[in-house]
């Protein structure tokens, strides 16, 4: 039966409330995806009549929602910085958390600043084509351990027609192997094996190569942040993002490292989300 697309959202939000704390949310956004239709259109077309395929367009993906997967996947998009991004499951759908690294990472370069910028586990580019867009006479290098990551973000790259941009298969810095930085960020793994919160909400769907790091979840972040000496210009500076209760442990790991000046960005949240520290 024709069925109004206000009506159509109805049922689904409550088909999914069970299953989803965001159910009006989700709803939306796969109905703009799937009947390319803008905010404003799902006001404008709200009393229109739904397509027939695009029911059953939407049929299937509502299912995969119910399932649990992330809308990002789903759509294949996932907007951050105001950048519209391609995501999928080989990459961490990118989260407004990190808009912080990013924020504190543009605080220390000058808007006409030439510096060469390392990205290190740069997922679907998020992180480097955030500060690419911001700082256009930079040069960024950015690598990634998943060939499969380095091809989503070298198409966002290309959508987005940032070109400053070189992306680098390898761990951490080794294919960076002569190259000297002023700024090195990064967002690393830092869950914990064995956090039950890999086993419900998103993450179940992402990559555990980019969130598992050892028994207490720093091994990446010690890792990033003795090869980063060997990288930084004298006065460069290390950013990392890590989890809401890491911070004081950050903050020893760079210390004993042989950093300066480290210091602490706090989220909305007022958690400690971000370390930064100078290289002597």
């Amino acid at each position: 039966m024709p069925v109004a697309l206000s009506q159509f959202m109805q049922q689904a939000v409550n088909e999914l409330d069970a299953s989803s704390p965001s159910a009006r949310a989700d709803v939306e956004a796969l109905v703009m995806h799937v009947c390319g239709l803008g905010r404003a259109g799902l006001i404008s077309h709200a009393s229109a009549e739904l397509r027939l395929h695009h029911m059953w367009r939407l049929q299937d993906l509502l299912a995969r929602r119910r399932a649990g997967e992330p809308i990002a996947y789903i759509t294949g998009r996932r907007e951050f910085w105001s950048l519209e991004l391609r995501v999928s499951p080989h990459t961490l759908i990118p989260r407004a958390e990190t808009e912080l690294l990013v924020e504190q990472a543009l605080a220390l370069i000058p808007q006409t600043a030439s510096f060469t910028i390392a990205d290190i586990g740069t997922g679907s580019g998020a992180v480097a084509l955030a500060l690419a867009s911001e700082r256009s006479r930079c040069r960024i290098l950015a690598t990634d351990l998943s060939a499969a990551a380095l091809d989503v973000a070298q198409d966002n790259a290309r959508r987005l027609r940032l070109d400053r941009i070189e992306f680098r298969e390898g761990s951490w810095f080794s294919p960076l192997t002569g190259e000297r930085f002023a700024i090195v960020v990064s967002n690393p793994p830092y869950v914990r094996e064995g956090d039950p919160h890999l086993d419900s909400g998103d993450l179940r769907f992402e990559p555990a190569l980019a969130l598992r790091a050892g028994p207490d979840g720093l091994d990446a972040i010690r890792a990033v942040a003795a090869q980063a000496l060997n990288c930084l210009d004298s006065g460069g500076w290390l950013l990392l993002e890590h989890g809401y209760d890491q911070g004081p442990a950050v903050g020893d790991i760079l210390r004993e490292a042989g950093y300066r000046d480290c210091v602490s960005h706090r989220d909305l949240a007022g958690h400690i989300r971000v370390s930064a520290a100078r290289r002597p």
